[in-house]
């Protein structure tokens, strides 16, 4: 009789714990939609100020949402802070409306990394690796927890709707280079923004890569190339590396993504040996842009510029008779600032 009753006891217990455990969203693939059509992505992302732009989000009924970094700004090695202000972020009502309505992905910038344009020689990089995939709900037995870095990919969906995302890490392994106040940072042909083993990674993704689209997501802008702020153009070396490896690779309808900026654009480069237009769409920023900067030069610039407050859209038409994506930059109101649709082949 006791032991019949110890044991409806811990039955008690273990179905009211069961019934009170929060749940929270998680980023495996097995969660996701069959078909992604509607792709949301943003940075530049202040916990503390108003976030004005979660209602249009939510209001195009995005299938997904990836973070391009800067998600929080935290810049510190206090990593009690950190978490704290990632919490903020989890807490703020529109954004928790947005978890409940679609998968969230992402990575991180400088601000989230802890440390202004920091790189490899951050020393709390481990501890704040932990805080941004417990931010993203990365499950704990994810392969990404067991190396170092960030970087991960996700394939979703089947032939012939079939993405691949590859979210990229330039923070973890980048060297640091020089740089002057008048004119920015030098380009440096020796310096690294992945590092050994990402690349390595990397290029296993797209030699064995199948996808009918193909993402690849990271915090710093791919092409442009005359500006003076942080760009993979401050890496010549590492940048054409990359413009090489996707031409050899081959791998169906690449599109960049890339945050940082506070304003938005939509570039694009041709390949040198199979000619293949990449685009690439810089989304930011959500919380706080550059409104007073109305231009700046970018010979890969398709389209318009925008400082207003902008997130990004993916909206992709397979089953169009020819199908297309239209890459969109959308701001307050769902007001379209830029719009670019592209055929896929």
């Amino acid at each position: 009789m006791y032991k019949t009753n110890i044991s409806y006891l811990l039955l008690i217990v273990f179905l009211i714990v069961s019934c009170n455990r929060k749940t929270t969203p998680s980023a495996q693939t097995s969660n996701f939609p069959e078909k992604l059509s509607v792709i949301a992505f943003g940075s530049c992302n202040k916990q503390n100020k108003p976030q004005p732009l979660w209602e249009a989000i939510i209001q195009n009924k995005p299938d997904l949402w990836i973070w391009l970094g800067d998600n929080i700004y935290a810049d510190t090695e206090d990593m009690n802070l950190m978490r704290q202000k990632y919490e903020m972020q989890l807490e703020h009502t529109d954004y928790k409306k947005l978890l409940n309505t679609c998968q969230v992905i992402g990575t991180w910038d400088d601000h989230d990394y802890g440390e202004n344009d920091g790189g490899k020689d951050f020393l709390k990089k481990e501890e704040s690796k932990e805080h941004i995939l417990n931010f993203l709900h990365v499950a704990q037995d994810a392969e990404v927890r067991k190396r170092p870095g960030i970087y991960q990919s996700y394939t979703i969906g089947k032939s012939p709707r079939q993405v691949k995302i590859i979210l990229l890490d330039t923070r973890s392994f980048k060297d640091d280079i020089e740089r002057k106040k008048e004119i920015g940072y030098i380009p440096d042909e020796n310096a690294e923004i992945l590092g050994n083993a990402q690349w390595q990674w990397l290029e296993k993704e797209l030699s064995n890569n199948a996808a009918d689209l193909t993402i690849i997501a990271n915090g710093t802008q791919f092409l442009p190339e005359e500006h003076k702020y942080e760009k993979w153009a401050n890496f010549p070396t590492e940048r054409n590396r990359f413009i090489n490896l996707l031409d050899e690779t081959q791998s169906k309808n690449v599109f960049l993504l890339s945050g940082d900026r506070h304003f938005g654009e939509i570039s694009s480069l041709t390949t040198p040996n199979n000619k293949i237009p990449i685009y690439e769409v810089t989304s930011s920023g959500m919380t706080h842009s550059y409104a007073s900067l109305k231009d700046e030069p970018n010979q890969h610039r398709v389209g318009n510029f925008t400082g207003q407050l902008n997130f990004g859209l993916m909206l992709i038409e397979w089953d169009s008779p020819v199908p297309n994506v239209h890459l969109q930059l959308r701001g307050e109101n769902n007001a379209i600032r830029e719009d670019v649709q592209v055929e896929l082949n």
